[in-house]
């Protein structure tokens, strides 16, 4: 997934719930200002900051490692 689809999906859910940024920062324990930036496209969120959105908004998110062949 693309990460500005990523931002997407966990901002139209939040919307779609009705939960302000404000609420979702104190439900997931992410800093506000951590959670603008992520939705502005200017943060660099962890996979830890990410799975804590998404739990908060009942969201579940894989994370795929890809494998290279060996003709690349």
């Amino acid at each position: 997934m693309h990460f500005t689809s990523l931002i997407q999906s966990i901002k139209e859910r939040r919307e779609m719930l009705q939960v302000t940024q404000e609420m979702l920062a104190d439900l997931s324990g992410v800093g506000l200002r951590t959670l603008k930036q992520f939705e502005s496209g200017k943060g660099n969120p962890t996979a830890e900051t990410l799975n804590k959105l998404g739990n908060a908004l009942g969201m579940e998110l894989t994370f795929q490692v890809k494998t290279r062949t060996p003709d690349e």
